[in-house]
């Protein structure tokens, strides 16, 4: 839902704390963060660590078999989302095999900067915009917190839950897997919904989208059909500044994926 006025708390800054004097006021979604906070330049992600080198090559190709559906999806996030699925699949924290979404929510907002990716198909199976919290930021997502009424876009991996009827219409509840990062997703209602500010006519109007409070929010034209293709058990990454996961854990995703290939 669009954020309504109440005080925001707990933002934690992907960079410095100075970059905090840029956070837009509670409520004033016309006052985003200063021309600095949004500039083009993208933070560099670092490298997974420990990641074998057969994995690393699989994943490069990945990102070349996907093809220009996913040319803006940068090397570092697929294998974020890569060696994310190989870890946690084994642990039964996700279910659906050959399949996960991912955002990278350093992107601008007027960017398509969410995929969803059947692994075994080696395809995009949709791309789209989403929006972030009004907490994290204005044009860019730059600040991220776990913590209620922050209105924040909270990193991390999620698992897919089930699906209702809400005030947004059909939705999708997120299970947070990331302690301290996002475990508070379903006490927050962190859902994947449809908003109208997260639809491309919102950008042709207001030269940007909307913000959410805290939630990954769709456009009414394509939520159905991506949240379709996230069944309960699928796994989802909210990528960003400041990322840090127990799940990217490059040896227990090349062990996976050495006997198991991304099945």
């Amino acid at each position: 839902m669009m954020l309504g006025s109440f005080n925001l708390v707990g933002c934690q800054p992907a960079q410095s704390s100075a970059s905090l004097k840029h956070l837009a006021p509670a409520g004033a979604q016309q006052a985003g963060p200063t021309a600095g906070a949004d500039s083009l330049l993208l933070t560099p992600v670092p490298a997974v660590a420990e990641l074998p080198d057969t994995l690393r090559l699989a994943i490069a190709q990945l990102g070349t078999d996907l093809g220009p559906a996913a040319a803006e999806l940068r090397p570092e996030v697929l294998a974020q989302a890569c060696v994310g699925y190989l870890t946690l699949h084994p642990t039964g924290r996700i279910e659906r095999a050959g399949r996960l979404a991912v955002a990278d929510m350093d992107l601008p907002n007027t960017t398509e900067r969410l995929w969803v990716i059947d692994l075994v198909q080696r395809k995009v199976l949709h791309r789209s915009l989403v929006a972030h919290g009004q907490g994290s930021g204005h044009l860019r997502a730059r600040h991220f917190s776990n913590v209620e009424q922050s209105a924040c876009t909270s990193l991390g991996f999620y698992r897919t839950s089930g699906t209702y009827g809400g005030v947004h219409g059909y939705s999708r509840r997120l299970l947070g897997l990331d302690k301290g990062q996002n475990t508070n997703a379903f006490d927050r209602y962190v859902v994947l919904h449809a908003a109208d500010y997260a639809g491309p006519e919102y950008v042709r109007q207001h030269g940007h989208l909307g913000y959410s409070r805290g939630c990954p929010a769709l456009p009414p034209a394509q939520y159905k059909q991506i949240i379709s293709a996230l069944p309960a058990g699928s796994l989802l990454l909210l990528s960003g500044p400041g990322l840090a996961s127990r799940w990217l854990d490059g040896a227990a995703a090349g062990r996976r994926f050495a006997r198991r290939g991304w099945r």
